[in-house]
């Protein structure tokens, strides 16, 4: 049965750190493109960040640029959002989610949440004094 399972969210301070995990089940890291998408309370839901699943490449949405840093350990089937400089407009719960069609048709990873098929419940992350 193929499952993500985010952990690692949280209150932070602004300025603060922290490090989401997707550890995934049922598929391997190299067979699915992972996604991570958050939700801010009435707004729609964006993709910030995804890693291909052949080549480990990289996409970032401008927001999370340059704070936020995707990566993955294959051996331990779990993929990593690392969050710097947090801000309080980074408040949201966060999902990671899997997709297998670009994979098959060796297509980079992207943004668009439509191309994916299996979503984690979410981690609630809050950046707050």
């Amino acid at each position: 049965q193929l499952q993500l399972v985010e952990s690692g969210g949280g209150l932070v301070q602004p300025g603060g750190s922290l490090r989401l995990s997707c550890t995934v089940s049922g598929l391997t890291l190299d067979s699915y493109h992972i996604g991570w998408f958050r939700q801010a309370p009435g707004k729609e839901r964006e993709g910030i960040s995804c890693i291909s699943s052949s080549d480990g490449s990289t996409n970032y949405t401008d927001s999370v640029k340059g704070r936020f840093t995707i990566s993955r350990d294959n051996a331990k089937n779990t993929v990593y959002l690392q969050m710097n400089s947090l801000k309080a407009e980074d408040t949201a719960v966060y999902h990671c989610a899997a997709d297998r069609l670009l994979t098959l048709v060796k297509a980079m990873c992207t943004l668009n949440q439509a191309w994916y098929d299996y979503w984690g419940q979410g981690t609630q992350v809050t950046v707050s004094s």
